[in-house]
């Protein structure tokens, strides 16, 4: 197998629906072999947070619409995943009045990181310059209704260690933006992707 610089690692939970926007993993990935240098492995690595193998990863996503109940060998990864330099990038899909993702997500980033630990992060953010330059992040046209509140914000949210995001956390539902047919990509007036490849160069340490 020849050597990579980056592979795609989607987060299993026990919880909720984690297999959301199938396509779009494939697309990132094709956004970065055809924008960056990077060595890229094309296929999506499937990893339960509760095995020990998703450690090793540079790089992982996390999503989904409901309910979000950590166990205690997910919340132990999860935090010793961040705590220990990783990058999580988690992305909330619901779009109900209730806000349910976010609500019980947030909780979980709670207990392991206490309560003021996620914060706002400013358009001004390295993120945003990684790679491609962006004034914040991009609405999507998915976006309907925020966290629970039926606003569409300007911002995204993170946990930072040490100086740096290690969880970004976007109530956007990118994944479903960047879920598209990637035959029919000649038609995107604006490659919606360019985002996520500004993501994982920050996350490599752009």
């Amino acid at each position: 197998m020849r050597p990579v610089d980056f592979y795609f690692t989607r987060l299993v939970y026990d919880s909720g629906d984690w297999d959301v926007d199938i396509r779009m993993p494939s697309n990132v990935l094709n956004s970065l072999v055809e924008y960056t240098p990077l060595r890229v492995d094309p296929a999506e690595r499937v990893i339960a947070l509760s095995d020990p193998k998703m450690l090793e990863a540079p790089f992982c996503y996390l999503a989904g619409h409901k309910l979000v109940q950590f166990t205690p060998a997910e919340r132990k990864n999860f935090e010793r995943y961040v705590r220990g330099g990783g990058f999580v990038f988690v992305d909330d899909c619901n779009h109900d009045i209730d806000g349910l993702f976010a609500k019980s997500f947030e909780a979980e980033l709670a207990k392991m990181f206490g309560a003021a630990a996620l914060k706002k992060i400013p358009n001004s953010h390295p993120l945003y310059a990684s790679f491609f330059k962006f004034d914040g992040p991009p609405n999507t046209a998915a976006e309907l209704n925020g966290w629970g509140d039926d606003l569409v914000h300007d911002y995204l949210k993170a946990i930072d260690i040490n100086g740096r995001v290690r969880v970004l956390y976007s109530n956007k539902d990118y994944g479903c933006e960047w879920d598209y047919d990637f035959r029919n990509k000649r038609w995107l007036v604006v490659d919606n992707t360019r985002f996520a490849v500004n993501i994982i160069q920050y996350a490599l340490g752009a």
